[in-house]
């Protein structure tokens, strides 16, 4: 137990150090340059308007998570089929390939509000738009995990009399999860900003709005509320993907698990 907490303490010391230390330069900053609060707002400041807007928040927070987990599922789920297309048939991965690519140079912020215009200012754009940016991690992820399979455990499946998606569902797909997972985590890292992109070009709820309407009210303080719920949103979205990551694959983590009990 005591090597566990030293262990947690000399993971997560580190960073809350360089956290409270970047903030408190921060408020120093303010109060000694005399910083307007509508260019930079002081910690101090952004924590009395977190108080004064917590009643506004939950809304906000649940139409965001709504969006982002939503987006991320249906993300997930098209980038793992377009990697086990792009896998298994060599004329869909060389057709293919260029076209995802390409997609990936397209930014939010100009499709956006097309999306709006096409499927209206409901949740289905904002969706749309968590999805398109978290399908391509996940293809790229899991279709490396699909063809880095041991070709030796393939042949072995295959002389056994397995077909080809016997061999597919018995062999890669195992191999495959740890992959998929990885580009799982480094999608959830973006699925809430890409909600609150979304959001910041039309909708009804969510941290876009709220920032938007802060923004037009000139509450600086309240964009940085906004600011700081999103990065622990995608904190806790990736973590989560993690804690997945670690439920699927445990003997990824056995040696970790190891070294954190000892």
């Amino acid at each position: 137990m005591a090597g566990a907490s030293m262990a947690r303490l000399r993971r997560w010391g580190p960073p809350a150090v360089l956290l409270a230390a970047l903030v408190g330069g921060w408020q120093t900053w303010v109060l000694v340059a005399h910083t307007p609060a509508y260019v930079l707002p002081s910690p101090a400041r952004i924590a009395g308007a977190f108080v004064d807007s917590a009643p506004l928040l939950p809304g906000h927070i649940g139409a965001t998570v709504l969006e982002a987990v939503g987006g991320l599922v249906v993300g997930a789920a098209t980038g793992g089929a377009l990697a086990v297309l792009v896998a298994s048939v060599p004329v869909a991965r060389r057709t293919l390939e260029p076209l995802l690519v390409a997609s990936q140079t397209i930014p939010m912020v100009v499709l956006a509000p097309l999306l709006a215009l096409w499927f209206g200012i409901g949740v289905t754009p904002k969706i749309v738009v968590v999805a398109l940016i978290t399908f391509f991690p996940v293809v790229v992820s899991t279709t490396h995990g699909l063809t880095a399979t041991d070709p030796e455990l393939v042949d072995l499946v295959r002389s056994m009399g397995a077909t080809h998606t016997k061999a597919l569902t018995t062999v890669r797909f195992p191999a495959a999860v740890p992959a998929f997972f990885s580009g799982l985590r480094i999608a959830a890292a973006y699925a809430v900003a890409g909600a609150v992109i979304g959001e910041l070009v039309a909708g009804e709820r969510g941290l876009g709005i709220f920032i938007n309407r802060s923004r037009s009210s000139f509450r600086v303080d309240r964009i940085f509320v906004a600011v700081a719920v999103i990065s622990i949103l995608s904190a806790l979205l990736f973590a989560l993907v993690g804690a997945a990551a670690r439920a699927a694959s445990p003997w990824q983590h056995l040696d970790r698990l190891e070294r954190e009990s000892s």
